[in-house]
């Protein structure tokens, strides 16, 4: 069963990394690129209370990093453990960052993807995420997509 989340302290930085770079694998395999999450200090995300874990049987599953912007939440990362993919974990996380967003008075939130994570765009369209644009940045072909709450 998951616990609802909490705020990652850093005695969960090695699990959070760890769990961050078995999520985006599969993304470096498919492009060889290193998506951006991977390439995040979440030492520093941590100690600036950006970084959220949720726990199912006892362990970490899952995380979100939530970065407020003038005007809007960024849902800069959410990261499920491969073994959890399909549970539910995700979409839990998902609402979390809204819930958050609402509650710190931001009337939307944005994320961006990799336009090689199909998966996850389809599943960001699915819950009323809108695409906004594209970019390149990084060497990494992105969408944007916003959700008005």
């Amino acid at each position: 069963m998951s616990q609802s989340p909490r705020l990652a302290t850093p005695e969960d930085r090695p699990v959070v990394e760890a769990l961050v770079h078995a999520a985006y694998a599969p993304y470096v395999l498919r492009n060889g690129l290193i998506p951006g999450p991977m390439r995040d200090d979440y030492g520093a995300l941590i100690d600036d209370g950006r970084v959220h874990v949720v726990e199912r049987d006892g362990k970490i599953g899952g995380l979100i990093v939530l970065l407020p912007q003038a005007g809007i939440m960024l849902l800069d990362n959410v990261a499920v453990d491969p073994a959890l993919h399909g549970t539910g974990l995700g979409r839990q996380l998902l609402i979390f960052a809204e819930e958050a967003a609402r509650a710190s008075g931001y009337g939307a939130i944005r994320l961006y993807t990799q336009e090689i994570m199909i998966e996850n765009i389809a599943l960001y369209i699915r819950i009323g995420y809108r695409e906004t644009h594209r970019v390149e940045e990084k060497g990494l072909k992105r969408i944007y997509m916003l959700k008005v709450l």
